[in-house]
Parts: structure tokens; sequence; C-alpha cells
């Protein structure tokens, strides 16, 4: 036992950087479907890492590692994926879960935050007194492209006086694994997307 987690811990330096060897099982766990949901679309499909119990453990203990010294009060979840992620993380750093949903999902009051995307407009929705002003809260989703979704969760947010700490997704461009920002907000993105 105890030397399985020791090899579970050993790092690898990459390019003058430090990879965790559980990312090389997270990568190839995703599977690319080209031309998907349009031509010229390579859909990143997270479904195959969900069949996979330890590779998805892997995921909920790279994050859960992350945010457990944060002080984090509360985890929101980016509707539909986010909520995969969202809930386990949140239990693990003994912190409250929030769902951002599509409109109309959420019974009750909600406050709402449009956005645009490349394809059209959206808007996300949250209860009213889900969140108190100056809860830390981490955003989570599964994959970031734009960023347009994810800053309509940090705007959501920051209308209520909560403050993001960061932002996670297990996958995002390029422009997401290096160290980047949105609306001023860190985003910590655990692989690159596949191509």
């Amino acid at each position: 036992m105890k030397e399985e987690i020791k090899s579970k811990m050993v790092e690898k330096e990459i390019n003058g950087r430090i990879e965790d060897p559980r990312l090389k099982a997270i990568t190839s766990s995703i599977r690319v479907v080209p031309d998907f949901p349009k031509p010229g679309i390579m859909f990143n499909d997270i479904t195959t890492l969900l069949l996979q119990p330890k590779v998805f453990k892997d995921v909920i203990d790279m994050f859960v590692e992350r945010y457990k010294d944060m002080r984090i009060d509360a985890v929101a979840g980016i509707e539909a994926r986010g909520f995969i992620f969202g809930p386990p993380v949140a239990l693990a750093i003994e912190a409250k879960f929030i769902p951002l949903r599509k409109p109309k999902k959420l019974p009750g009051e909600v406050i709402s935050e449009k956005y645009v995307l490349e394809y059209g407009k959206d808007c996300l929705e949250m209860h009213v007194g889900a969140l108190e002003a100056h809860e830390r809260v981490l955003i989570i989703d599964d994959f970031v492209a734009t960023g347009g979704t994810m800053s309509a969760a940090i705007r959501l947010i920051e209308r209520v006086r909560g403050e993001v700490v960061e932002c996670a997704c297990l996958l995002g461009l390029p422009k997401f694994k290096e160290s980047c920002k949105l609306n001023g907000k860190p985003v910590h993105v655990l692989v690159e997307c596949l191509m």
C-alpha cells in the first residue's frame, strides 16, 4: 500500500516542468471524435474517461490535492459536465456545491447572467441565497475553449459578492494550459485539448 502511494506521487520533469504521471492515463482515456457535433470539430469525449474508475478518481484526486488547503467555501459547477466533477471535489474539500444551470432548470428565485458563444447566446442561472458575500468559490467545468461560459460564471458569482478563487477544467485549449486568466481570475486546466 505504501509503495502504491509512493509510486503514484512520483513526478517527472518535462521541458523544465514537473509533470504528474497520472496525466498520461487521463489524456489517453479521452476519446477524440472527428466531425462532432458538426464537420471540422474534433470533439474531446470525456465519457470514455468516466468508464475507467481509477482514471476518473485520479482526476478528482488531482483537483482535491490542488484545492484542499485553499479555504474554498463553495464549488460552483457549470451545467452539465461541471456536475460530474464538482460534487465529489466539493465533498472532499468540505465545501458546498452550487449548480450553475441553463435557464428555467432551477425552481425558485434565481439570478441570471447572459453570455455570447461562438454559435449563439446562452445564459447561466444560480439560486438566490446559494452564496453569501465574500465566500470563496471554485468554479469547475469539463472544458474551456473561448472562456465565454466560464466568464459568465465568474460574473454571476461576483454579482453576489462571492470571491472566485480559481476556475478549474479537465480540458482546455493550449492557451489555457499555461497560466491564463479570465476576468482576472486564474484558470487551472489538467490537460490540453486533444486534436
